[in-house]
C-alpha cells in the first residue's frame, strides 16, 4: 500500500457555545470537500475542560479586556467570510441539547447543515439554541421530523456519548475550541483550518505516519 497517496481523515472538535468555533464550523466542510479530505464532526462540551483549568465561566467573561477584543475580532471575521452576525445577549449559552443531537447523528448526511444552522441561530440571530423549540425549528427546516431525533438524542442510552466525547477531548489535550485533529496532531483555533487540511493531504511526510 502506497501511504504517500492516501488522505488522512480530519476530525473537527467543536462546542456550540464557542465563538471561534462558529466561524470554523461555517467554513470547514467546504474546505475539506475542496481538498477531498474526509471530515468527521466531533461535538463536545467545554465546561468540564474549563473546570479543570479552575474556571467557572468562559475566559472571555473572566478577562473583560480579552473578551472585548474577541467580540470585535469575531465581528471582523464574520464580515470577512460573509457570515451572519448578532452578538448573543447571553454568553455562553447552554448547548447540551444541540450537542446531544449532533453527537447522536454524526454519521447523518444532514449533520453539517444542522451544525451550521445551529451556529447561525446562536451567533447570527441571538436565539436560545438550548431549547427544544429552537432545535425543533432547525430540524424541521432541514425537512426532518424533529420529535424522533430529539427523543433519540435525549434517550438514556445516548446520554453517555457527549460525556465520553468530552473525556476523550481531555485525554487528547484539548483545552479550548475549535480544534482539528489529524491522527495524533492537534490544531487549535479557527486560523489553523488550512494548516490542518494541508497536514492531512498526501505528500506531508509527517502526516504519513498517521495514515492506515
Amino acid at each position: 500500500m502506497d501511504l504517500s497517496k492516501q488522505v488522512a481523515t480530519l476530525e473537527f472538535w467543536f462546542e456550540f457555545a464557542s465563538t471561534y468555533s462558529y466561524v470554523a464550523a461555517m467554513r470547514i466542510e467546504a474546505l475539506c470537500r475542496a481538498s477531498n479530505v474526509p471530515l468527521v464532526w466531533r461535538p463536545f462540551l467545554l465546561g468540564p475542560i474549563f473546570e479543570l483549568q479552575g474556571w467557572n465561566d468562559s475566559h472571555y467573561n473572566l478577562n473583560p479586556r480579552r473578551g472585548a477584543y474577541m467580540w470585535r475580532d469575531l465581528e471582523r471575521l464574520c464580515a470577512k467570510f460573509g457570515l451572519p452576525w448578532q452578538k448573543p445577549s447571553v454568553f455562553p449559552r447552554a448547548t447540551i441539547l444541540p450537542a446531544r443531537i449532533a453527537i447522536a447523528n454524526v454519521a447523518q448526511p444532514w449533520i453539517g447543515e444542522f451544525v451550521r444552522r445551529t451556529y447561525v441561530a446562536n451567533f447570527g440571530e441571538d436565539r436560545d439554541i438550548g431549547t427544544r423549540e429552537v432545535e425543533s425549528e432547525i430540524l424541521a427546516a432541514l425537512d426532518l421530523d424533529p420529535e424522533p431525533i430529539l427523543e433519540n438524542a435525549l434517550a438514556a442510552a445516548n446520554k453517555p456519548l457527549l460525556r465520553d466525547a468530552t473525556q476523550r477531548a481531555v485525554a487528547m489535550g484539548i483545552c479550548g475550541a475549535p480544534n482539528c485533529v489529524v491522527g495524533d496532531e492537534l490544531f487549535w483555533g479557527e486560523e489553523t483550518l488550512e494548516d490542518a487540511i494541508a497536514w492531512a493531504l498526501p505528500g506531508n511526510g509527517e502526516a504519513a505516519k498517521f495514515r492506515a
